[in-house]
């Protein structure tokens, strides 16, 4: 064979395998000490740590439109149908967080009715909820073409809510909601959806209002401690309200606390209660009453000293983890 056939041959095959695709390895799945069930496991218990929730019982006293929407047609001065309907969505929205109990001014005088005629006492609420429609109105946008046109119904509503102390009387917190609603039709030379008056846009205008405050709303009133009323003191045992109905378990610890002394400031002219101190710890042992209203937590002390006497001027509050 011609030497430089042999030369040329060998060549091609010295670059042939210099160009050849390297053998593809295909890596190995080792398995983690733990499951994938134990790993899913363990990641939704450190995102949602285990808290004691106590619901908060609040009130919602007053919730009125102060626009002029809507009030040339009413014909009963206390008829508000803006502000009950406002009223009615944060209701409903405290309630389906799990977290609240709430009254409004009608249940509360029912209460009050029922209460004053067996000679019971109303329940005490932490927080009082005030807030009205401050903002209202209606919008209708379009255009006309050669051979179409468009046509948009917007609502527009904004909120104001306030929390107030139901013990001092102060606003502690306030925040506003704003939303909006539309619906839109058209029509191609004749043809296509015609825009009736949607009396829907209202109440999603509304709703998308309430929804926007009702985040920091629910997270201010959960900042606050839990706390609760002693009924009675008597035989080593704590009379407390509020039960399971509240998220109260049996075994769970409280601590007593003596209410601070009132003070009256010379800069606000206001009285504040300065911190109190803690005079004992209880466990929740069993529970009374038929429903929310009347419920109430047995307790035992397991520190601390509590005087009968003195049960007036203790209230009892969660232990915060």
């Amino acid at each position: 064979m011609n030497k430089k056939k042999v030369v040329g041959m060998c060549l091609i095959l010295l670059f042939a395998s210099g160009c050849a695709t390297p053998t593809q390895y295909k890596a190995e799945q080792l398995e983690a000490p733990a499951t994938k069930m134990q790993q899913v496991k363990a990641q939704q218990t450190s995102a949602s740590p285990s808290t004691k929730r106590y619901k908060r019982k609040v009130a919602i006293i007053r919730f009125t439109n102060e626009t002029n929407y809507g009030k040339a047609l009413m014909t009963d001065a206390d008829f508000d149908r803006l502000g009950k309907q406002a009223s009615d969505m944060l209701a409903s929205r405290l309630v389906k967080s799990g977290n609240f109990m709430v009254f409004e001014r009608s249940d509360i005088n029912k209460i009050r009715q029922e209460q004053t005629i067996s000679g019971g006492s109303l329940i005490g609420v932490d927080t009082v909820i005030v807030g009205s429609v401050t903002e209202f109105g209606r919008s209708i946008a379009g255009k006309t073409g050669f051979m179409s046109s468009t046509k948009m119904q917007t609502a527009r509503a904004k909120v104001e809510i306030r929390l107030v102390d139901i013990r001092t009387g102060q606003a502690f917190f306030s925040s506003s909601g704003a939303g909006e609603a539309n619906t839109e039709s058209g029509e191609i030379a004749g043809y296509g959806s015609r825009a009736e008056y949607d009396a829907t846009l209202n109440d999603r205008a509304i709703g998308a209002a309430i929804t926007d405050v009702i985040d920091k709303l629910v997270s201010t009133l959960e900042e606050k401690a839990w706390r609760t009323d002693i009924l009675e003191v008597s035989n080593g045992q704590v009379f407390i309200s509020g039960g399971s109905r509240q998220g109260i378990k049996v075994g769970d610890t409280l601590k007593v606390v003596a209410l601070g002394q009132k003070v009256k400031s010379k800069q606000t002219g206001m009285e504040i209660s300065l911190p109190g101190k803690q005079v004992a710890i209880i466990k929740v042992t069993s529970f009374f009453g038929e429903n929310e209203n009347n419920e109430g937590s047995v307790c035992e002390i397991i520190s601390g000293l509590i005087d009968p006497s003195s049960a007036a001027k203790l209230y009892v509050e969660e232990v915060k983890l």
